[in-house]
């Protein structure tokens, strides 16, 4: 079963009062594949310029991601810099030079098309519709999105939906799309055009699973050094469906646990600049942090007749 991301593979500079970093590797799609790739083999999608470090990605190879389907072309890769003050849940743009991704015109290697799980990153939502009519039959499709294409191709984004099972997204921007600030409400109104499946991301403060039949909640991971929160939202999708299509099931069981192993890889991610942290990390390590992760939300319900609320 493949597992297929489309989205962009940047340069991030980046400052955090913690340090900073330059032309670091970024972009969607290399956080999505960094993390998913520790679960299940990956195809990604993107285009880069002529003066991107290619060598940098050996890892990703290294870890089963097949790199055909990334394009470089004559021209300047994405790059993206920014900073954090110590509300890290914000990130300042200092500035954006899109270089070749803004002619990204996303076209899936033959071999891509038959893609079973697809992650259709953080891009023009007509560009997703367009990765779909690529792909000749998948099992699940999710989506990201993000504030500039819910203000700018709404309309858009919302005839997209009809073709999503999964919509991860944060909680300013459900609340933007959907015109509700309840996000309970906000996820409802995203299920009724079309995805199964709601994921909430809340940044440090953990994730929400709205599904049809339940409501799942995992916290963010309590870390006593973050240094740099870019990429964790993506590396959280990357856990969360390299999980999935690692299971092979989307049933409620499954579900509940892919959101903690994207809880858990978003929670790495963030341990260092750019994708340093998921580079060296081992299944070993995931696996401790999702026991952890239980050990902080598990407990007994004793019901006693003296107990008053």
């Amino acid at each position: 079963m493949s597992l297929l991301v489309v989205g962009s593979v940047a340069l991030d500079s980046v400052e955090t009062p913690f340090g900073k970093t330059h032309d670091a590797l970024g972009g969607s799609a290399i956080f999505f594949s960094a993390a998913a790739s520790l679960f299940h083999p990956v195809q990604l999608v993107g285009v880069v310029g002529d003066d991107f470090p290619i060598d940098k990605l050996a890892f990703l190879s290294e870890r089963g991601v097949d790199l055909s389907g990334l394009v470089q072309t004559a021209g300047e890769s994405f790059r993206w810099s920014g900073y954090y003050d110590f509300d890290l849940n914000t990130a300042i743009t200092r500035e954006t030079r899109l270089g070749v991704f803004a002619d990204f015109r996303p076209r899936l290697p033959d071999s891509f098309r038959d893609a079973e799980w697809v992650f259709l990153a953080n891009i023009d939502p007509e560009l997703q519709w367009d990765v779909l009519d690529q792909v000749r039959s998948p099992r699940l499709v999710a989506c990201d999105t993000m504030n500039y294409w819910i203000e700018s191709k709404k309309e858009a984004l919302i005839r997209l939906l009809g073709r999503v099972d999964v919509l991860l997204i944060n909680d300013a921007e459900i609340r933007a799309l959907s015109g509700d600030y309840n996000l309970v409400r906000a996820a409802r109104w995203v299920q009724e055009r079309g995805p199964r499946y709601v994921v909430v991301k809340k940044g440090e403060h953990g994730a929400i699973l709205f599904t049809p039949d339940m409501v799942f909640f995992t916290p963010g991971y309590p870390l006593e050094v973050v240094f740099d929160p870019t990429g964790a939202g993506d590396s959280f999708a990357g856990g969360f469906l390299g999980y999935l299509a690692q299971a092979g099931s989307t049933d409620p069981v499954e579900m509940r646990r892919a959101m903690v192993y994207g809880s858990a890889l978003g929670s790495f991610a963030v341990e260092r600049f750019s994708v340093e942290r998921l580079v060296d990390l081992r299944m070993e390590s995931v696996q401790e942090r999702v026991a952890a992760f239980r050990e902080m939300t598990a407990f007994e319900h004793a019901w006693s007749a003296n107990v008053h609320a």
